[in-house]
């Protein structure tokens, strides 16, 4: 278990998270660029968190004389959020925007999603792990976190904010399943991209026809599928749960090794619904609001946040789902305050 000091403030208000901060310690030094790493939800998503909340953020970085700027990545899914440009149309649209949060709104990954890094993870599924490159664009981060129910891993908090949400769009397809690509050659426009990408020469695209993957020199790495602007490419979702549930905690681990030492982490514990701000549609409360839980590990945060709330509506809400193997993992691997 981690041991990191937590704050806890109740109330679902600005005034309650201004609270929250003010209790916190900051890594952070006058001058420097930091990066809010939030969820400005899926187009059609109504349960996202009010950009008011990410506003007060900014609010307490500039009272430090920081540099904030908002930012998420790119994702794999066709939606509002595929693309650097759609995401940032999203975000405008959900009232995230320079003019209202006084900082700048970026991408994380670049406006093709192709701006990424490649960091050494060294655990059992992943030797090495693909990160958006904003990991090494700013100083310092706040990971804000709407605390809320997901499908795969029956909570989504602080560590799938910082793995999913700061992986490149590869690693995120690596996480889901191994992969290799298969071709839906009605939405392929032969754009050559995937041959671009290919790190081994696997993909091919013949002058006369659609492109070919020889399978024995793939490496399944997913730059392919992850990369297809038409999304030609099958993306890949079936897992192990309990390995998918591994998977997110090696590249927590790996990227917070790069991040950890000057990142503060903040949970939403209010809005508290089914499924992630990345689906569509306005989904059903499962459990009361209970503030806001800050501190400065995001094992910590999360085993706080669940504690507060109680297991049982995420287990009502995704039963079967072995959430708790997040923090035995986190606990095996070192991952831990």
């Amino acid at each position: 278990m981690a041991t990191t000091d937590i704050v806890h403030i109740p109330g679902n208000s600005v005034v309650s998270l201004r609270r929250l901060l003010q209790g916190l310690s900051t890594p952070f030094a006058a001058g420097e660029s930091v990066g809010i790493k939030l969820h400005w939800g899926e187009r059609g998503n109504r349960n996202f968190l009010h950009p008011r909340y990410a506003r007060e953020i900014v609010r307490w970085l500039r009272e430090s004389d920081v540099r904030p700027f908002v930012f998420d990545t790119t994702v794999l899914y066709s939606g509002g959020r595929r693309t650097g440009a759609d995401s940032l149309k999203t975000a405008t649209e959900h009232g995230f925007t320079e003019e209202y949060l006084g900082c700048p709104v970026r991408i994380g990954d670049g406006m093709d999603g192709r701006d990424i890094i490649e960091l050494a993870g060294g655990y059992r599924h992943f030797p090495s792990i693909q990160a958006a490159a904003i990991l090494r664009k700013a100083d310092g981060f706040v990971i804000f976190s709407h605390f809320k129910g997901h499908m795969e891993s029956s909570f989504g908090g602080a560590i799938k904010n910082i793995s999913m949400g700061m992986a490149s769009r590869a690693q995120k397809q690596r996480m889901h399943a191994d992969a290799h690509p298969v071709l839906n050659r009605k939405r392929c426009t032969r754009c050559g991209l995937c041959a671009e990408v290919c790190p081994t020469g696997a993909a091919v695209l013949p002058p006369d026809g659609d492109p070919v993957y020889d399978l024995k020199t793939c490496i399944g790495c997913s730059q392919c599928i992850a990369l297809c602007p038409q999304t030609a490419l099958k993306i890949f979702w079936d897992t192990d749960i309990m390995v998918f549930q591994e998977k997110l905690i090696e590249t927590a681990a790996t990227i917070w090794r790069e991040i950890g030492a000057k990142t503060v982490i903040v949970n939403a514990l209010i809005r508290i619904v089914t499924e992630c701000d990345c689906l569509p549609g306005n989904h059903p409360v499962i459990a009361e609001d209970s503030g806001f839980i800050g501190g400065m590990h995001p094992v910590a945060v999360d085993e706080a946040s669940i504690r507060r709330i109680g297991a049982e509506p995420f287990d009502r809400a995704h039963a079967h789902v072995p959430w708790q193997r997040q923090f035995t993992y986190a606990s095996e691997i070192g991952f831990t305050s």
